[in-house]
């Protein structure tokens, strides 16, 4: 995708001795210990058959849900958008189980995660390879100041914004103000931009094969789903649940990354493990919620050792103690909504108050 919190802990466990109390003063300023990519690297190995039971355990419930907002259409259409909410999580559900296809960490086949998550991307209307390429660049960049615009939001620094014309300045608003960044911006990205993506660096022709024939896929399943169901009902179906499904994946990536006491640094003192435990939130989400959106909430450990598979990061973050990374709930995750840009002097995260 590209488009008030607290310093937590993770619970303590077996592995605490070998962690130690790193304040957050010690992991801004210094590397985190070598030890803790070494505990997370316990948990990169997929298991084939809890693989294929969380593929077809989604696609199955996904598929009810969709048979049951069928049915709805013919008893109220406000019953029909209650549950197009609960389809949409299994969407954004398929979405993470494609993003782990994405890093090869779903199956130990490279082929397997490729042809699930080329399969899987069109359910989510995403170019499988080129988003594959682009999220790999999101990953290697994420928190490097001199290095933005590889599948993240847009963000300037407080600077930045300061020396843009009058008219500039209304467009950067406009794109940061929550209505046009989730209501307009997200389901645009999946529906428009995903069609029309220029190749990614590292591998143009197999991007390009990928938007495109993601598109003509996309069409044909369309296609089919109107056959069955006729045009006015996929439409009143597909429509609250591809919408729903677009702000709550883009509502994820965003809350993420953009917090207050996130991590950006530039260039010459960036570092790419302080980037990842820092620059990544813990969403602390519900037990149901979390299962929802494939535990995607546990991001600071996710970019530290992508490999790791979704259904393996509640575990390794159960048994591992990371300090100094930044827990946010559903209420606290709110205050990332006023944040707009970078202050490279405070290091935080502000609101355009603060460039006034």
């Amino acid at each position: 995708m590209t488009l008030g919190v607290s310093f937590g802990f993770f619970p303590t466990n077996c592995f605490y001795k070998e962690l130690t109390a790193v304040s957050l003063q010690t992991t801004r300023t210094a590397d985190i210990p070598v030890a803790w990519k070494e505990i997370t690297a316990r948990y990169q190995t997929p298991n084939t058959f809890r693989s294929l039971s969380e593929i077809a355990t989604t696609l199955a419930l996904y598929a009810v849900m969709w048979i049951v907002m069928y049915w709805s259409l013919g008893v109220s259409y406000l019953l029909t958008l209650v549950l197009s909410f609960f389809t949409a999580l299994f969407k954004v559900r398929v979405f993470v189980i494609m993003h782990d296809c994405g890093h090869g960490s779903f199956f130990k086949s490279q082929k397997l995660n490729d042809r699930f998550g080329a399969v899987l991307g069109v359910l989510v209307f995403t170019p499988f390879f080129h988003w594959k390429n682009a999220h790999a660049m999101h990953h290697a960049t994420s928190g490097n100041l001199d290095r933005r615009g590889f599948g993240d939001v847009w963000m300037l620094t407080v600077e930045e914004y300061r020396a843009l014309s009058p008219w500039r300045k209304l467009g950067y608003r406009i794109y940061r103000h929550p209505a046009f960044l989730f209501l307009a911006g997200a389901p645009f990205n999946f529906l428009v931009i995903h069609r029309t993506r220029f190749p990614s660096p590292g591998d143009p022709a197999r991007a390009r094969m990928s938007v495109h024939g993601t598109t003509l896929a996309l069409l044909g399943y369309v296609a089919g789903m109107i056959s069955l169901m006729g045009w006015r009902e996929y439409l009143l179906v597909q429509a609250p649940v591809f919408y729903v499904a677009t702000i709550i994946g883009v509502w994820l990536f965003y809350v993420q990354h953009q917090f207050k006491a996130t991590y950006w640094s530039r260039d010459e003192d960036w570092n790419h493990t302080t980037a990842c435990l820092l620059g990544s939130s813990f969403y602390k989400l519900p037990r149901w919620l979390a299962w929802w959106t494939g535990n995607i909430g546990i991001h600071h450990i996710h970019h530290l050792s992508p490999k790791i598979p979704s259904y393996r990061l509640p575990q390794a973050s159960k048994d591992s103690a990371f300090a100094g990374g930044t827990t946010l709930t559903l209420w606290t995750g709110l205050e990332s909504l006023k944040l707009r840009l970078w202050d490279e002097k405070l290091g935080r995260m502000v609101g355009f108050k603060r460039a006034t």
